[in-house]
């Protein structure tokens, strides 16, 4: 409670009153909304829920003993009043620019699992969205304060704290968002506008950059989307259609059907295939008789598998609007029992979500410290040490 209330504060503290540079009822002035579940079977959505301190915001949960949590934008007045307020005078002030990226949107492309299935495997599209976010968040937009969550299940949330970032319009947001955005559903489309070699944006050659490497190892190895003939024969369906005129497809499904090669050979098989038509003098290039524009698909396609297959996904709408609500941070996923936790964006590839705590884990472990926990913060008596720890460090102090 402390720690979240601190947080959504920045500085701001009801018990300053007016002191100069203090709004005392800021998180006052913010939403939160409650999902209780009085039976087994029901469920009960409460919006425009608000509190003036830690105290009332404390004494609230441990009330409703809500199972779900959501947190909104801060209003220009508070959001328990919201209906004796008339009309426009009632609007969002701030909000945190926030993302929300799912393993779910990913079921077209991962392998291993579907749904609300995980495994280590497809956990690395995660690290994968992680490490582009944070980097062009911060070299393309100048943001700091960047916090990225275990979502308790099967995604990601990130939170950019910055004063400017919790000041966008919905319009601003809806273009920073926007630049981030790809069509990637369709896999039988091109990405439009994605053109490989000199023109190409220059977010997206660093993305390429992180990507393509993830791409050899995770996507071509442990996904193994060359693997089998009715993977291979998937992705080939989606090559420019001159060059699957030309035979190529056929020419490579042949080929690795007789041979014993590794989904990195194959790949690499086939990029030199499509090379060979674009080169100069090549006979593969007299062969297809390439226009410019078809030659341009032809070098872009090996851009557009790496970044289909890597890319992050996100959830897009959550982050046009100042006043969407999103999942709070620190809160125990009903579904599975683990702590949405704080993650370190430098070191996403050590994070193991079957490794973060279970709320039974840390009864458990409150239990066994008994009368040792001391006066400091229980947390720090369990497994929630080093993500709440790096949180205080990072983002309270």
């Amino acid at each position: 409670f402390d720690m979240m209330h601190e947080w959504l504060s920045y500085g701001n503290e009801w018990g300053r009153g007016n002191e100069p540079g203090n709004e005392k009822d800021f998180f006052l002035k913010r939403e939160w909304s409650f999902t209780i579940q009085p039976t087994p079977t029901d469920e009960i959505y409460i919006r425009y829920q608000s509190f003036k301190d830690l105290a009332e915001f404390k004494a609230a949960v441990q009330k409703r003993q809500p199972n779900k949590i959501d947190i909104g934008a801060v209003f220009t007045h508070p959001p328990k009043d919201h209906q004796t307020i008339k009309g426009s005078t009632f609007a969002t002030v701030e909000r945190e620019l926030v993302f929300d990226i799912d393993l779910t949107d990913y079921d077209g492309v991962r392998t291993c699992c579907t749904g609300a299935d995980i495994c280590r495997k497809c956990w690395k599209y995660m690290n994968a969205s992680i490490k582009i976010m944070d980097t062009g968040l911060r070299s393309d937009f100048g943001f700091k304060d960047i916090a990225w969550f275990y979502s308790g299940r099967r995604g990601i949330h990130c939170w950019v704290c910055d004063d400017e970032a919790r000041k966008l319009s919905n319009e601003a947001r809806s273009a920073v968002a926007g630049y981030f955005e790809l069509p990637l559903e369709n896999a039988e489309q091109p990405l439009d506008g994605v053109e490989a070699g000199p023109n190409l944006h220059p977010m997206l050659k660093r993305a390429e950059a992180t990507l393509e490497p993830m791409f050899r190892k995770d996507i071509l190895g442990e996904q193994g989307i060359l693997d089998t003939p009715e993977r291979w024969v998937k992705l080939l369906k989606t090559l420019p259609e001159d060059v699957r005129k030309a035979g190529l497809a056929a020419d490579l499904d042949v080929k690795w059907k007789k041979g014993n090669y590794t989904g990195e050979e194959k790949w690499d098989q086939l990029v030199g295939a499509l090379r060979s038509y674009t080169t100069k003098g090549s006979a593969s290039k007299r062969q297809a008789k390439l226009s410019p524009k078809a030659a341009a698909a032809v070098e872009s396609w090996p851009l557009h598998v790496v970044l289909r297959n890597t890319y992050p996904r996100l959830d897009i709408n959550v982050s046009k609007m100042q006043n969407h609500l999103l999942k709070s941070p620190f809160c125990v996923h009903p579904k599975t029992g683990r702590v949405c936790i704080p993650m370190d964006a430098s070191k996403c590839d050590d994070f193991d979500p079957f490794a973060v705590p279970t709320l039974p884990q840390l009864v458990a472990e409150l239990d066994a410290a008994g009368s040792d926990l001391g006066d400091g913060p229980a947390w720090k008596k369990t497994s929630l040490k080093e993500s709440l720890g790096f949180f205080e460090r990072r983002f309270l102090k």
